[in-house]
């Protein structure tokens, strides 16, 4: 069984508050398109799909900053019995400790990692709360 790993971030195509289902790098393009400049979300979904994990991908309109996009893709991930099994959850360009205290409860659900880069953690050690 291939794991699965859901990742947020942006893109120049596809739904938002949409879960895309991805296996394939062809799917990746014609689903999503290219990766805005300065965006890590396209990037790591290639690397996922390279690494033969299945990936879900969520859009959202601007990666660290959409509360809403990532709120209603977390959302969607909770419910195990349309998504039985994450193994990891990427979030680039998140800092935010709202977003990230909302991952924590589907990360406990799924028993699953959260990826994170050196950036992002710095930003999110040196938020104020």
């Amino acid at each position: 069984m291939k794991q699965t790993i859901a990742l947020f971030g942006e893109s120049e195509k596809g739904a938002f508050k949409t879960p895309h289902i991805l296996q394939k790098l062809p799917q990746l393009v014609d689903s999503l398109g290219n990766a805005p400049n300065e965006s890590e979300g396209l990037f790591f979904a290639v690397q996922a799909i390279l690494y033969n994990r299945d990936l879900i991908f969520f859009r959202v309109e601007q990666e660290g900053f959409s509360h809403l996009d990532y709120f209603s893709g977390l959302k969607y991930l909770q419910d195990r019995e349309k998504i039985p099994k994450v193994s990891a959850i990427c979030m680039p360009g998140v800092g935010d400790p709202k977003i990230l205290a909302a991952s924590e409860g589907v990360c406990h659900i799924h028993k699953s990692f959260l990826i994170t880069n050196q950036k992002d953690l710095y930003d999110y050690l040196t938020s104020n709360p």
